[in-house]
């Protein structure tokens, strides 16, 4: 902390220590715009917002913008698919000012709010459309990167219409066999003047082609980094049903005595979690389960007892917590006080000396939501500080919620990918814990009160 003098009397400033705090990453030189091209019932807006959710889970700023929203809250009421037909010079009008409306409103995040990435989520099925986005971010300096989704199978699509188009505000009691028949009428009057993206008119531009929800791929003129993650990412998430289940090791004999990071074995406690876990899953009967531990003991006494196969990531061992590893909070304020208290301030870029930050364990587990996302029923057995991270990226939580997100021990939470997000199933094994979970004091300057120990009480209260 700084001291100046005021009426005689030192007046304490926050200071921020730059070399403790990881930087935010910049993977664009200039703002991007990801456009989605296609027909309705395509799974544009799941892509939309998956992507986004990915984008902003590593550090780059993005938000979508879906053009379908500002025309709802332009025409306030759906009446039929006629709206959408494109001899409706009216409604074909008010379509275009909702695309001009979005794009204004682009512009203003990426100047106003410094965002790096948009989503345009909209059909952009015609190559004037396409050419009016183009010339936008041509005047503004803005790449543009479009991603095609072509699907002709007929039961996606019918899959797609019934669990997210008959939720749509625009079919809200509406009987669910007359929703279904005016949306395939809508989808019929786009096919009219849809062209996709040619591989010969348009070989200058950006863009993937996603075929059958990526039972193929076309990848054209990836222009930077940005770009190519879009692609790798693209490529691997896929919408096949299954769930990842996530839980903590058992509790260890260092979270009994409420010291952080190390490397010691289950308690007694910890132990029956194991075992109690094991019954779990066999109750589960999971077809094809993947466990996965970190190196570390709690994790791997933790599957052990599974009695089944699992695979070891180091990306998945705790955080390090560096010069503070096996402290507890009372020391670590009592050796390190202004470390202590820059940790407070700014839980998620704050870096342990010699160790990691929040954001630091972001980017070291981005290839294990990579293979997440590749596989099918996944069992994580791994610390609080990653599993924290891991549920931000499925839950969709900023970087201020991450650090302090809960994750008891002896708790499973079982996740199901749903249309738009993931549904949460928490399920405590009814095997007693010690409470690891710190709130975020409400203050935080070096000078306060010392820090409590960690709550032996049951965790599950």
């Amino acid at each position: 902390m700084d001291s100046t003098q005021q009426n005689g009397a030192p007046v304490r400033r926050r200071r921020a220590r730059c070399e403790s705090t990881a930087s935010v990453p910049q993977f664009t030189n200039s703002p991007t715009m990801i456009v989605m091209v296609g027909l309705p019932a395509r799974g544009k807006t799941y892509i939309s917002k998956k992507l986004t959710r990915y984008l902003n889970w590593i550090g780059v700023t993005t938000k979508v913008f879906n053009v379908g929203q500002y025309r709802r809250d332009a025409t306030r009421s759906y009446n039929s698919f006629e709206f959408f037909r494109p001899d409706n010079e009216e409604a074909m009008k008010i379509r275009k000012a909702c695309a001009v409306a979005a794009l204004k409103d682009v512009c203003d995040y990426f100047t106003r709010e410094m965002g790096q990435v948009v989503v345009f989520d909209a059909t952009n099925t015609t190559p004037e459309r396409r050419d009016v986005i183009l010339s936008f971010a041509k005047e503004n300096g803005y790449k543009v990167f479009f991603v095609e989704s072509i699907c002709d199978d007929p039961e996606i699509i019918g899959e797609n219409i019934k669990q997210v188009k008959l939720s749509s505000p625009d079919y809200v009691g509406c009987d669910k066999e007359e929703a279904v028949a005016d949306f395939l009428k809508r989808i019929e009057c786009y096919k009219l003047t849809y062209v996709p993206l040619d591989d010969s008119k348009d070989r200058s531009l950006s863009y993937i082609k996603i075929f059958n929800v990526g039972s193929r791929y076309l990848v054209n003129r990836v222009q930077d980094h940005i770009q190519s993650r879009i692609v790798y990412y693209l490529m691997n998430i896929h919408v096949t049903p299954r769930s990842i289940y996530l839980c903590r090791h058992g509790e260890s004999e260092l979270n009994l005595v409420g010291r952080i990071g190390g490397d010691s074995g289950l308690s007694v406690r910890g132990a029956k979690f194991a075992s109690a876990l094991g019954s779990y899953l066999r109750g589960q009967a999971i077809s094809d389960l993947k466990v996965w531990t970190s190196h570390m003991k709690r994790t791997i006494q933790t599957a052990e007892a599974l009695g089944v196969q699992y695979e070891q990531w180091k990306a998945l061992n705790e955080i390090d917590a560096g010069v503070c590893e096996e402290m507890t909070y009372e020391e670590i304020q009592k050796n390190y006080p202004e470390e202590f208290a820059l940790r407070d301030q700014d839980k998620y870029r704050y870096r342990y000396p010699k160790g990691e930050s929040y954001e630091d364990l972001v980017q070291r587990l981005e290839p294990v939501i990579m293979e997440l996302e590749r596989q099918e029923n996944v069992l994580v057995i791994c610390h609080q500080a990653v599993m924290r991270c891991l549920l931000a990226y499925f839950l969709d939580k900023s970087a201020g919620e991450l650090p302090y997100l809960k994750c008891p021990l002896h708790t499973v939470l079982k996740l199901t990918p749903v249309a738009y997000g993931c549904k949460v199933e928490s399920v405590f094994l009814n095997i007693e814990a010690v409470n690891t979970h710190r709130d975020k004091p409400v203050n935080v300057d070096v000078d306060r009160e010392p820090a409590e120990a960690l709550e032996t009480v049951p965790d599950h209260i």
